[in-house]
């Protein structure tokens, strides 16, 4: 078991359309992870997470103003099936502002040169079948896209037993945290 740690938003909204496929097709949900875009995965080991760590991360994010966004479509990559967030660049700047903060921690390991923000529904490596969830997925949830949702807080979740979890809550910023 690989101890580590991520940090994402939480999208409540869209768990009734995706919970069903999430438990079968990707991995992350049977560990607790619930719907969500990535912020930065993986972060640092949850034994160098210290409270001043929590404090800087807490100041960062609370740089941020929280907003709202959509999930309107279905995108796939090779071997993911997602939905995908509009507007999408309050999450690529949450992102770079972290990598500038935590050089050590690219997204996914530095596998991958351009940041996508998403919300995966499955991830497998059948091309074929990716394609036929996605109808499927279209066919009973298309309806009701796009997804309404609020990105308020950030999520700090550690995998250190076999189920992710959550450590720490980090609040974007209010209309009233500018007053």
């Amino acid at each position: 078991m690989t101890i580590e740690s991520a940090l994402i938003i939480a999208v409540p909204e869209a768990e009734p359309l995706v919970k069903q496929l999430r438990e079968r097709f990707d991995s992350s949900a049977a560990m607790g992870v619930p719907a969500h875009l990535t912020i930065l995965y993986p972060f640092m080991p949850p034994s160098e997470i210290t409270p001043e760590v929590l404090a800087e991360l807490r100041k960062l994010f609370a740089q941020f103003a929280a907003f709202e966004f959509t999930l309107p479509e279905t995108r796939c990559f090779p071997d993911v099936l997602f939905l995908s967030p509009s507007p999408a660049e309050p999450f690529k700047a949450l992102t770079h502002a972290i990598i500038k903060r935590y050089p050590d921690y690219p997204p996914y390991g530095g596998a991958f040169t351009e940041v996508v923000p998403h919300l995966t529904i499955a991830d497998m490596d059948e091309p074929d079948q990716l394609e036929a969830i996605q109808r499927d997925f279209l066919n009973q949830h298309g309806a009701q896209l796009p997804v309404k949702a609020m990105a308020s807080e950030v999520l700090l979740i550690e995998n250190t037993s076999g189920r992710w979890e959550v450590r720490q809550m980090f609040a974007l910023a209010t209309l009233d945290t500018f007053k």
